[in-house]
């Protein structure tokens, strides 16, 4: 069994490097929109970066941090409203 190998067009590999860049969605869901592998999206945003100089906005050490704490909060957050939409779910069945 023979596979071969998809071959993509440097303006779509560089089209998927500016939405991911642009629209700060994941690679994984750009991927998968595109139906790309998210490791091969990954390794053309590496060379991406590389060619064009990195971004234009580097974050400082500090933005780094505050954004990490801030992804940390958010899924956090994200959990509790899970856990209360789950909660509100059991007990509008036991009004019932």
């Amino acid at each position: 069994m023979t596979t071969t190998r998809k071959r993509f067009s440097q303006e779509f590999k560089d089209e998927l490097c500016r939405e991911v860049i642009d629209t700060s969605r994941s690679i994984k869901d750009v991927a998968t929109a595109y139906g790309v592998g998210p490791e091969t999206l990954r390794n053309w945003l590496n060379k991406f970066w590389e060619a064009n100089g990195g971004t234009d906005t580097e974050l400082t050490g500090s933005e780094r941090a505050r954004l990490k704490e801030l992804e940390r909060e958010n899924q956090e957050l994200r959990a509790e409203t899970a856990f209360l939409k789950k909660a509100s779910a059991y007990f509008a069945r036991e009004l019932r």
